[in-house]
């Protein structure tokens, strides 16, 4: 099982390394470029708006044909696209072969929980997802200290080698990997595209789905807003910087790690009703601080990212849990949904507002009230009784 785990949490590592690793570099090529942040943050939006969309088509792909193909397919696409990226000229070029990464990076998300589901039982799965949360969560945790170190070192086109390099590490290990789909798919793939309407149709996947992904808000607004808080407003320089956003990824791999160990113990509706309001705390503490100090940012965060970490496990079991087939495709718009609505955060903290902390307290604060009055409505409906 363990040379599994730690492949599913490869595939999965792609958003954090293509996203956390180039965060050191975006004050200098802010002004290398002489654009403003709200510009230069594009380059992390069509990552993530494009990531989004093709995430949709390789699941029903993966369905008909299996997971192996559509995977050797857009990791090689990310690959060379990795390689465009250090030799981009400027911002528009950059956002350009961003949206092409992206388009290649999504079929290890869109995959990742449609492997799991092929290989592992539902109790077994949720100890796979969570141990596979707790090794990717060292993926945003390292990203920005690795980005830091080659910013040092040499220069930010260097970063975007090191990411085509690990896309081969993965291009290497799906190719000898066995495929996991025992049962293909008949439906041809136009036909395939309409499981995402029976998905939606499920309102108890949807609505499950949807408490899920808007936790996503903070989260990635946090991330777009990071580089230009701890850098450019208290005057971090890059390496600490990385340090700083690696402290904030730690509470997610903490987080999914004592799920691991409180499942044992404590029920699931306990555990994500603690999450919830553990969230709206975070966000609160966060907005009513001073926010002269990076750990202003720093400390509330990590409380709202372990309730993030220590939640996801739970909820992404309980969603795939709403449904029976079509795996594949519920895979991929459980993954859409999130990057969606990160996208949509990052687009948010990018609009030139005065205070940063300011605007990710309110979102985690409003995400952690409406989450906690639909989780407090419906739990009976989902949790299973312990």
């Amino acid at each position: 099982m363990r040379k599994y785990v730690i492949l599913i949490a490869i595939l999965s590592a792609f958003p954090p390394l293509s996203t956390d690793m180039y965060l050191p570099a975006l004050p200098e090529l802010r002004q290398l470029w002489r654009e403003p942040l709200a510009t230069v943050n594009l380059t992390l939006i069509a990552f993530l708006f494009t990531y989004c969309f093709f995430m949709l088509l390789y699941g029903p792909i993966s369905d008909r044909v299996g997971r192996r193909k559509p995977l050797i397919v857009g990791i090689s696409f990310y690959v060379a696209a990795s390689l465009a990226c250090a030799l981009a000229g400027g911002v528009w070029s950059m956002v350009g072969f961003r949206a092409l990464q992206a388009a290649g990076a999504a079929a290890g998300t869109a995959l990742a929980l449609a492997i799991a589901k092929d290989m592992f039982e539902a109790e077994q799965r949720a100890q796979v997802i969570a141990y596979v949360s707790v090794i990717l969560a060292l993926a945003p945790m390292l990203a920005p200290m690795i980005g830091g170190w080659i910013m040092t070192l040499a220069t930010w086109h260097y970063i975007f080698v090191a990411q085509a390099a690990l896309g081969g590490v993965a291009l290497v290990a799906v190719w000898f990997m066995p495929e996991p789909l025992r049962e293909f798919s008949g439906e041809r793939l136009r036909r395939s595209l309409i499981t995402y309407a029976r998905l939606l149709a499920n309102l108890r996947f949807t609505g499950l789905n949807l408490a899920t992904a808007i936790m996503s808000l903070p989260f990635f607004a946090f991330i777009a807003g990071s580089a230009d808080i701890y850098i450019t407003r208290f005057g971090l320089s890059e390496t600490t910087f990385g340090y700083f956003f690696a402290f904030n990824a730690l509470s997610l791999m903490s987080g999914s790690f004592l799920f691991s160990r409180l499942v044992r113990v404590v029920s699931t509706k306990t555990l994500l009703t603690l999450c919830f309001g553990g969230m709206l705390a975070a966000g609160l503490w966060m907005c009513l601080s001073n926010h002269t100090s990076p750990w202003d940012l720093a400390l509330p965060n990590w409380v709202l990212g372990f309730c993030v970490g220590l939640s996801r496990p739970p909820a992404t079991n309980l969603i795939l849990e709403q449904v029976d087939h079509d795996t594949g495709s519920a895979s991929s718009l459980i993954a859409f949904s999130f990057m969606l609505l990160g996208s949509l955060g990052m687009f948010i903290v990018s609009l030139g507002w005065a205070d940063k902390i300011q605007v990710i307290g309110v979102l985690g604060a409003g995400v952690g009230a409406v989450d906690l009055l639909f989780w407090l409505c419906l739990r009976n409906r989902f949790a299973p009784q312990r």
